[in-house]
């Protein structure tokens, strides 16, 4: 049975996260949906590289897809597009060996977050208008606290007794574009919740309401969660296997210019 890799990209406004659900609408549902509207298939693998929560957006998933199709990787792609709504896009589709897993091969994945300093008419699906001013030196500082190798139980509602909340951050950068602050994190795996609750953290150090010696510790797991950043401003980034080259200079999404 062939296995495909593709390359996703997607709005998650209108979703209930990357991963199938009862009663809900996801973007792996509407995907699926494809597939089985295109190819009729007996059976067939649709795996992704990670989950995303409602609401949050994609530059580049990865998903693995298995199913018998004589079809070439292009020929697929177009298919599946054909199928699916507009807010959802197959960018790329290509062979890999059998033994590739979407999940399990990849070695970190980055994400980005966008906050605007400004009320913007197009961009509330993508950023957080964050009304107060935000100092980015504060939150460089604050930053620099997260990477490496911690335990970031305080920072998910995952289960520390089911699941390890080790998590390795290999970089956490903040750039300014336009009315923007961009926010890339970059580690081997993220857990529930994780992302935007430091983006909403270090929101809190910028805004003057938590010191940034204390963004990583003396704060307790309600604390936090009082802090999440929403949804609408994070990107699922890039997902990385052995070999590839990191993400590049962070860049917008939506250029959002400097205003009142």
């Amino acid at each position: 049975m062939p296995r495909f890799r593709l390359l996703i990209e997607y709005a998650g406004t209108r979703y209930s996260g990357w991963q199938i659900q009862k009663n809900a609408r996801t973007v792996q549902g509407e995907i699926d949906r494809a597939v089985r509207q295109a190819f009729k298939p007996r059976e067939f693998e649709l795996y992704g590289a990670g989950r995303t929560d409602a609401g949050v957006h994609a530059l580049a998933q990865v998903a693995h897809l298995e199913l018998y199709s004589g079809v070439s990787p292009e020929v697929l792609r177009r298919r599946l597009n054909d199928e699916l709504p507009a807010d959802i896009h197959i960018i790329s589709a290509a062979t890999v060996p059998h033994r590739f897993h979407a999940r399990h091969d990849a070695v970190s994945r980055s994400y980005l977050y966008q906050m605007s300093r400004r009320r913007s008419a197009f961009g509330k699906p993508v950023v957080w208008w964050v009304r107060e001013p935000l100092d980015v030196d504060r939150m460089r500082q604050a930053a620099e606290l997260f990477t490496g190798m911690q335990d970031f139980q305080a920072f998910t509602d995952d289960d520390a007794d089911e699941k390890s909340t080790l998590v390795l951050v290999e970089s956490l950068e903040i750039a300014e574009a336009g009315a923007l602050v961009l926010v890339r994190i970059r580690g081997s795996h993220f857990l529930w919740k994780m992302v935007r609750r430091i983006v909403g953290v270090l929101a809190a150090v910028g805004r003057g309401e938590l010191a940034p010696a204390r963004a990583r510790s003396g704060l307790d797991g309600a604390a936090v969660a009082a802090m999440t950043a929403p949804a609408a401003g994070l990107f699922l980034e890039g997902v990385y296997y052995s070999g590839d080259r990191g993400p590049g200079p962070i860049t917008p999404v939506l250029n959002v210019a400097s205003g009142d």
